[in-house]
């Protein structure tokens, strides 16, 4: 069977694609409005901290509220959530639009976890030996909506400014009605927190590989928060930087579909650290050669090397807590998210002080760091997971 016949598994897809969509706008904008405005790289890195720690403190209540109610409402809410607050922030002028921007959060939190807790479940419903697999798919489309956001949305902000944008939550609502009609309703446990951690088992190994998820945020999100306005400084217009954060993007879309499709046949241990490793060379390298051929290849290879690692991440960390699968889809995008936050902070910073040179080349030390932790994660990342043991 394909994971595409089954429609709730379509209806989540296209639901993080809706989502992401939305959230790959929010370094357009701020790098776009950083002039009119007077944002500095610091107040940038506020700002996207802001956004990202909301919605990652979030998550995992919304993950446990999932798997009370089912994921059907809470991922539904959550898209619906997203394409009212952007809608009503790209048309309100000044600095208030700001506070807006990051109240969109909340609705990625919500969706995030419902959304990767029912899309893994319908592959242990049907291909329970491809649920990494599965997991990097539905990774994919959230992805794409990253990618596709700032390239489509550049070319909205050359020709309409920001308020233009207000034409996107048009094609996020219908996304939304079709996930309430076709994600199932019902949840899986009256899970409470402590109960939810009571079932993990084996906590040693654990701060390894919470360490190696931290430093792999870091450059991530750092990338992501950055690419616009590093190109932007280079004299860029947002077409074109929105084109380079989409080759960002890509290359996590493309990576993460490998990743997925690796994790279900190997050893996750040596996937996750070998690809991380690698991934700093072209981030070390992204900021000397700029909008160079070379250039335009290292952002993409960049991040397809650092999207490897996140399906088999997750995917794990849903082994670890097999019937909570929502709260440990919360529990790991979550402290995903915020600790890719805080190196956002960091780099605002360090933009500000010393240049992109610097912030790269800290976020090349972080990736390389964590894959050469992340070959000691083995009570983690070896350990055999729900896709392995059905």
């Amino acid at each position: 069977m394909s994971l595409f016949s089954d429609r709730p598994f379509r209806a989540t897809a296209a639901g993080h694609f809706a989502v992401d969509l939305i959230n790959g706008q929010r370094a357009l904008i701020l790098a776009t409005l950083s002039g009119p405005l007077g944002l500095s790289n610091v107040l940038i890195g506020i700002l996207s901290t802001a956004y990202t720690l909301l919605g990652s403190t979030l998550q995992p209540v919304f993950g446990l509220l999932a798997d009370r109610i089912g994921a059907r409402w809470v991922a539904t809410l959550g898209i619906l959530w997203m394409a009212l607050a952007f809608g009503v922030a790209v048309l309100i002028p000044g600095r208030v639009a700001l506070v807006l921007l990051v109240l969109t959060a909340i609705g990625s939190a919500a969706f995030h976890p419902a959304g990767t807790a029912e899309a893994t479940d319908r592959a242990r419903r049907h291909l329970p030996s491809r649920v990494a697999f599965a997991a990097s798919l539905f990774f994919l489309f959230g992805q794409m909506g990253l990618a596709v956001g700032p390239a489509l949305g550049g070319v909205i902000v050359e020709l309409r400014g920001v308020p233009g944008l207000v034409l996107l939550p048009f094609l996020v609502v219908p996304v939304g009605i079709y996930a309430g009609l076709r994600i199932p309703s019902g949840g899986r446990h009256s899970a409470s927190v402590s109960e939810a951690l009571s079932s993990v088992g084996d906590w040693r190994g654990f701060a390894p590989f919470a360490i190696v998820i931290a430093l792999r945020s870091w450059a991530m999100m750092t990338m992501i928060a950055f690419i616009p306005k590093f190109y932007n400084d280079l004299g860029f217009g947002p077409a074109v930087f929105g084109i380079y954060a989409a080759l960002y993007m890509g290359g996590s879309a493309l990576g993460g579909v490998g990743g997925g499709w690796l994790a279900d046949r190997m050893d996750k241990r040596p996937l996750v650290s070998r690809t991380l490793i690698l991934a700093g060379i072209p981030l070390l390298l992204i900021a000397p050669l700029g909008a160079s051929a070379w250039g335009t290849l290292l952002v993409l290879l960049a991040g397809g090397l650092i999207g490897i690692s996140h399906s088999p991440i997750v995917v794990h960390a849903q082994g670890r807590m097999p019937t909570y699968v929502g709260a440990a889809s919360g529990a790991v995008l979550g402290f995903t998210f915020a600790s890719g936050s805080i190196g956002i902070l960091a780099s605002g910073f360090l933009a500000d002080q010393f240049g992109f040179d610097v912030v790269f080349a800290v976020a090349a030390a972080m990736v390389t760091l964590g894959g050469l932790l992340a070959s000691t994660a083995r009570s983690w990342l070896a350990a055999p997971t729900v896709a392995e043991t059905i």
